[in-house]
């Protein structure tokens, strides 16, 4: 009887070669899209090297336009983690701006309700957020094992129901909205009263304009755990073998379905942490359009990155400095929406390469699997 030739489970590590590959692909596509944003400015009136300038400057340029950059990673880098966990079983969760929106609102309901030292405010607040981005990702959960229905649908179209929800809570008086003082002639805005300062997260660097609040931290521990626990624990193993090959796991007693379950809860957890670190670090209330785009870039972070945590913290790092930087951008008077497409340009300059090379090596694992059964 011929023995089992053994199946490659993953991709062989790229040559050196591979790598100046990358670079040079990378470096390519970046100077293309310099180009075509140049061309755009152009165009429209503006001067280029000014708009670059700015950019650079609004996101690393000084202490305030570096605080600004890490205070945008921290909550890109928690969604990206969550996502990094759903696609590594098999999964993908689109749902992470209605799970911001929820465990904020959720948060912000809390910690406007308990009374507390610091320390316990703070384990509250970012627990409750967590909690109801998980619970809210457990819905799609509960469809995608319970009815078979595709989680990319469930989540997608749970984003619109959160967004309405939060809506409803503020700007109802007797649930979320804020509340003026007695006698006011003014009409109440839809948004939440601001979180007392027991319920915001401590102060690592201040300064003339600028803030750096402990959310990085938090993001970069979850980093390395999320990272540390993926790669070296049964769980991680677990979850990364649902995510090859469900029959194969069925047979080594791994249940795809409560690993798949705890997967999507465990992204939507990680969005709603990101909410919680959004309202305790800078927002300090809810309102509409609280998420504003986080939990996509976070899902995008996740996908350049191909899955890994660890190089999470990079491609977060890019996307906090870009929004940064657009944000200084938008203040000089560059239109907003030409100021979204330069990010974009951007954006894809970067995302492309990575995303080539991650097919590249999808093909060879497809080719050494096909040679190891002949």
């Amino acid at each position: 009887m011929t023995p089992a030739v053994p199946v490659p489970v993953r991709p062989p590590r790229p040559p050196l070669s591979g790598y100046a590959l990358f670079a040079a692909l990378l470096a390519a596509s970046i100077l293309g899209a310099v180009a075509i944003a140049a061309l755009l400015l152009s165009a429209t009136g503006s001067a280029p090297t000014t708009v670059f300038r700015t950019m650079v400057e609004g996101s690393l340029g000084s202490r305030v336009a570096l605080a600004a950059t890490l205070n945008h990673m921290g909550p890109i880098l928690a969604v990206a983690l969550g996502a990094v966990i759903a696609v590594r079983s098999g999964l993908l969760n689109i749902g992470q701006e209605g799970q911001i929106a929820i465990g904020a609102m959720v948060a912000a309901a809390v910690g406007l309700a308990v009374a507390a030292p610091r320390p316990i405010a703070l384990v509250t607040i970012l627990a409750a957020a967590a909690a109801a981005g998980g619970l809210w990702a457990g819905a799609a959960a509960a469809l995608r094992f319970g009815r078979g229905v595709s989680e990319v649908i469930t989540t997608l179209l749970l984003n619109f129901v959160a967004f309405q929800v939060v809506s409803f809570a503020v700007n109802r008086s007797w649930l979320l909205q804020e509340t003026l003082p007695e006698g006011s002639v003014l009409s109440a805005s839809p948004q939440s009263d601001p979180l007392p300062a027991a319920g915001r997260l401590p102060t690592l660097i201040s300064g003339p304009g600028f803030r750096l609040h402990s959310g990085i931290l938090l993001a970069l521990a979850g980093a390395l755990i999320v990272a540390f626990l993926l790669a070296r624990t049964r769980w991680g193993f677990n979850l990364r073998m649902v995510g090859l090959n469900q029959r194969t796991a069925k047979r080594a007693g791994i249940s795809p379905v409560a690993v798949g379950a705890g997967a999507l809860m465990a992204s939507g957890a990680f969005a709603g942490l990101a909410g919680g670190i959004l309202l305790t670090g800078t927002a300090f209330r809810v309102n509409d359009g609280f998420s504003s785009n986080y939990g996509w870039e976070g899902l995008l972070v996740a996908l350049i990155a191909g899955a890994r945590a660890a190089l999470a913290i990079p491609a977060a790092f890019l996307y906090g400095a870009l929004r940064a930087g657009g944000g200084v951008l938008a203040s000089t008077g560059v239109s907003p929406r030409i100021v979204g497409v330069v990010q974009a340009l951007i954006l894809l300059a970067v995302a492309l390469p990575s995303l080539y090379m991650q097919h590249r090596r999808r093909r060879a694992l497809a080719e050494q699997t096909a040679a190891a059964r002949t």
